[in-house]
Protein backbone atom coordinates (compact mmCIF):
# COMPACT_ATOMS: atom_id res chain seq x y z
CA UNK A 1 0.00 0.00 0.00
CA UNK A 2 1.13 3.70 -0.70
CA UNK A 3 0.31 4.72 2.40
CA UNK A 4 2.51 2.37 4.43
CA UNK A 5 5.36 3.10 2.29
CA UNK A 6 4.78 6.46 2.62
CA UNK A 7 4.48 6.27 6.71
CA UNK A 8 7.78 4.17 7.10
CA UNK A 9 9.83 6.64 5.40
CA UNK A 10 8.50 9.11 7.95
CA UNK A 11 8.97 6.90 10.61
CA UNK A 12 12.60 6.22 9.94
CA UNK A 13 12.92 9.93 9.64
CA UNK A 14 11.32 10.61 13.15
CA UNK A 15 13.51 7.34 14.88
CA UNK A 16 16.61 9.20 13.31
CA UNK A 17 15.78 12.64 14.65
CA UNK A 18 15.21 14.63 11.79
CA UNK A 19 13.97 17.97 11.73
CA UNK A 20 12.62 17.90 7.85
CA UNK A 21 10.80 15.29 6.00
CA UNK A 22 10.97 15.56 2.26
CA UNK A 23 8.28 13.40 -0.01
CA UNK A 24 7.04 13.89 -3.65
CA UNK A 25 3.29 13.14 -3.85
CA UNK A 26 2.83 9.52 -4.33
CA UNK A 27 -1.29 9.67 -5.14
CA UNK A 28 -2.37 11.44 -8.09
CA UNK A 29 -4.87 13.13 -5.85
CA UNK A 30 -4.01 15.91 -4.01
CA UNK A 31 -6.93 14.94 -1.25
CA UNK A 32 -5.08 11.97 -0.04
CA UNK A 33 -2.26 13.84 0.05
CA UNK A 34 -4.22 16.39 2.25
CA UNK A 35 -5.35 13.17 4.31
CA UNK A 36 -1.31 12.15 4.24
CA UNK A 37 -0.35 15.30 5.77
CA UNK A 38 -3.18 14.97 8.73
CA UNK A 39 -1.60 11.52 9.84
CA UNK A 40 1.64 12.43 9.08
CA UNK A 41 0.57 15.52 11.62
CA UNK A 42 -0.24 12.42 14.45
CA UNK A 43 3.41 11.42 13.98
CA UNK A 44 4.73 14.42 15.01
CA UNK A 45 5.60 16.47 11.29
CA UNK A 46 3.33 19.31 10.26
CA UNK A 47 3.34 20.01 6.93
CA UNK A 48 4.73 23.46 5.87
CA UNK A 49 4.36 23.78 2.04
CA UNK A 50 7.07 23.20 -1.06
CA UNK A 51 10.63 21.63 0.39
CA UNK A 52 12.99 24.87 0.89
CA UNK A 53 16.17 25.12 -1.47
CA UNK A 54 14.49 22.63 -4.06
CA UNK A 55 13.26 24.77 -7.56
CA UNK A 56 9.35 24.42 -8.71
CA UNK A 57 10.79 23.84 -11.83
CA UNK A 58 11.17 20.04 -11.47
CA UNK A 59 8.14 18.01 -13.16
CA UNK A 60 6.79 16.71 -9.33
CA UNK A 61 6.97 19.13 -6.42
CA UNK A 62 8.82 18.28 -3.34
CA UNK A 63 6.56 18.46 -0.10
CA UNK A 64 8.31 19.20 3.33
CA UNK A 65 6.87 18.49 6.65
CA UNK A 66 8.71 19.88 9.95
CA UNK A 67 9.26 18.11 13.51
CA UNK A 68 7.27 19.35 15.83
CA UNK A 69 8.76 20.43 19.22
CA UNK A 70 6.22 17.54 20.84
CA UNK A 71 6.91 15.03 17.65
CA UNK A 72 8.07 12.22 19.59
CA UNK A 73 5.74 12.45 22.48
CA UNK A 74 3.00 12.51 19.64
CA UNK A 75 4.23 9.89 17.35
CA UNK A 76 4.41 7.95 21.01
CA UNK A 77 0.67 8.42 21.93
CA UNK A 78 -0.28 7.79 18.55
CA UNK A 79 1.19 4.75 18.29
CA UNK A 80 -0.09 3.29 21.61
CA UNK A 81 -3.44 3.75 20.25
CA UNK A 82 -2.90 2.38 16.46
CA UNK A 83 -0.30 -0.41 16.62
CA UNK A 84 -0.83 -1.84 13.46
CA UNK A 85 0.21 1.02 11.30
CA UNK A 86 2.96 0.04 9.34
CA UNK A 87 1.34 -3.30 8.38
CA UNK A 88 -2.13 -2.84 7.57
CA UNK A 89 -3.91 0.06 9.13
CA UNK A 90 -6.59 1.93 10.64
CA UNK A 91 -4.53 5.33 10.56
CA UNK A 92 -5.25 8.14 12.56
CA UNK A 93 -8.51 9.95 11.67
CA UNK A 94 -9.44 7.85 8.74
CA UNK A 95 -11.83 5.25 7.89
CA UNK A 96 -10.73 1.70 8.60
CA UNK A 97 -10.64 -0.53 5.24
CA UNK A 98 -10.02 0.99 2.01
CA UNK A 99 -6.34 2.41 0.68
CA UNK A 100 -6.74 4.67 4.52
CA UNK A 101 -7.10 7.77 3.17
CA UNK A 102 -10.48 8.73 3.96
CA UNK A 103 -10.94 10.80 6.56
CA UNK A 104 -13.70 10.47 9.45
CA UNK A 105 -16.13 13.02 9.77
CA UNK A 106 -14.50 14.64 12.76
CA UNK A 107 -11.43 15.15 10.86
CA UNK A 108 -12.68 15.97 7.59
CA UNK A 109 -12.25 19.50 8.22
CA UNK A 110 -9.01 20.10 9.22
CA UNK A 111 -7.81 17.77 6.02
CA UNK A 112 -10.08 19.99 4.05
CA UNK A 113 -7.52 23.06 5.04
CA UNK A 114 -5.04 21.05 4.97
CA UNK A 115 -5.69 20.56 0.86
CA UNK A 116 -6.33 24.00 0.64
CA UNK A 117 -2.84 24.62 2.06
CA UNK A 118 -1.43 22.61 -0.54
CA UNK A 119 -3.29 23.94 -3.43
CA UNK A 120 -2.00 27.57 -2.62
CA UNK A 121 1.64 26.08 -2.42
CA UNK A 122 0.98 24.65 -5.97
CA UNK A 123 -1.14 27.91 -7.19
CA UNK A 124 1.57 30.45 -5.90
CA UNK A 125 3.88 32.46 -7.27
CA UNK A 126 6.12 29.54 -8.33
CA UNK A 127 3.99 28.15 -10.61
CA UNK A 128 3.67 31.46 -12.27
CA UNK A 129 6.92 32.44 -12.88
CA UNK A 130 7.14 28.40 -14.30
CA UNK A 131 4.76 29.34 -17.01
CA UNK A 132 6.49 32.99 -17.56
CA UNK A 133 9.55 30.99 -18.39
CA UNK A 134 7.55 28.75 -20.83
CA UNK A 135 6.44 31.76 -22.69
CA UNK A 136 9.94 32.31 -23.91
CA UNK A 137 11.47 28.93 -23.78
CA UNK A 138 8.77 27.70 -26.51
CA UNK A 139 9.36 30.04 -29.20
CA UNK A 140 12.93 29.76 -28.98
CA UNK A 141 13.40 26.38 -28.79
CA UNK A 142 10.70 25.56 -31.56
CA UNK A 143 12.76 28.27 -33.68
CA UNK A 144 16.13 26.69 -32.59
CA UNK A 145 14.40 22.99 -33.62
CA UNK A 146 13.81 24.67 -37.36
CA UNK A 147 17.05 26.50 -37.69
CA UNK A 148 19.03 23.21 -36.78
CA UNK A 149 16.76 21.35 -39.24
CA UNK A 150 17.15 24.11 -42.07
CA UNK A 151 13.52 24.53 -42.46
CA UNK A 152 13.29 27.84 -42.29
CA UNK A 153 11.15 28.39 -45.06
CA UNK A 154 7.84 30.10 -44.89
CA UNK A 155 5.66 26.75 -44.33
CA UNK A 156 7.36 25.49 -41.39
CA UNK A 157 7.87 28.82 -39.95
CA UNK A 158 4.03 28.86 -40.33
CA UNK A 159 3.56 25.32 -38.53
CA UNK A 160 5.91 26.82 -35.78
CA UNK A 161 4.03 29.99 -34.88
CA UNK A 162 0.49 27.61 -35.23
CA UNK A 163 2.41 25.60 -32.28
CA UNK A 164 3.64 28.05 -30.93
CA UNK A 165 0.61 29.47 -30.16
CA UNK A 166 -1.60 26.94 -29.32
CA UNK A 167 1.49 26.48 -25.89
CA UNK A 168 0.21 29.88 -25.70
CA UNK A 169 -3.39 29.12 -25.55
CA UNK A 170 -3.04 26.35 -23.08
CA UNK A 171 -0.28 28.37 -21.06
CA UNK A 172 -3.04 31.05 -20.43
CA UNK A 173 -5.74 28.30 -19.86
CA UNK A 174 -3.29 27.23 -16.76
CA UNK A 175 -2.69 30.79 -15.70
CA UNK A 176 -6.14 31.27 -15.41
CA UNK A 177 -7.13 28.08 -13.61
CA UNK A 178 -4.33 28.78 -11.37
CA UNK A 179 -5.08 32.37 -10.63
CA UNK A 180 -8.61 31.62 -9.37
CA UNK A 181 -7.80 28.47 -7.61
CA UNK A 182 -5.43 30.36 -5.57
CA UNK A 183 -7.60 33.05 -4.84
CA UNK A 184 -10.39 30.42 -3.63
CA UNK A 185 -8.12 28.67 -1.57
CA UNK A 186 -6.67 31.23 -0.16
CA UNK A 187 -9.75 32.79 0.87
CA UNK A 188 -10.60 29.63 2.53
CA UNK A 189 -7.89 29.89 4.59
CA UNK A 190 -8.17 33.27 5.46
CA UNK A 191 -11.70 32.87 6.49
CA UNK A 192 -10.49 30.00 8.85
CA UNK A 193 -8.00 32.47 9.87
CA UNK A 194 -4.89 30.46 8.78
CA UNK A 195 -2.25 32.69 7.40
CA UNK A 196 -0.72 31.00 4.67
CA UNK A 197 1.80 30.42 3.01
CA UNK A 198 4.18 30.20 6.19
CA UNK A 199 7.04 33.19 6.42
CA UNK A 200 9.70 31.43 6.50
CA UNK A 201 12.33 33.88 7.69
CA UNK A 202 12.29 32.67 11.05
CA UNK A 203 13.76 29.32 9.50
Amino acid sequence: MILQRALRALLKDAAEGAELHTLVNPWASRRKFASFAYIAEQYGYRYIGLAPGIPMGRSHPVFAFRRLPDGPERAARTMTHYPNVAQRGPFPGMKAGGDGLTPLPETRREIELLHARIKVDLFGKSSTKRIKRLLFAIPIGIFIALAVTGNLARTPLLVGAGITLFFFLYLWLAATIMRRGYAKYSRMLEQAGLAWPLDRRGD
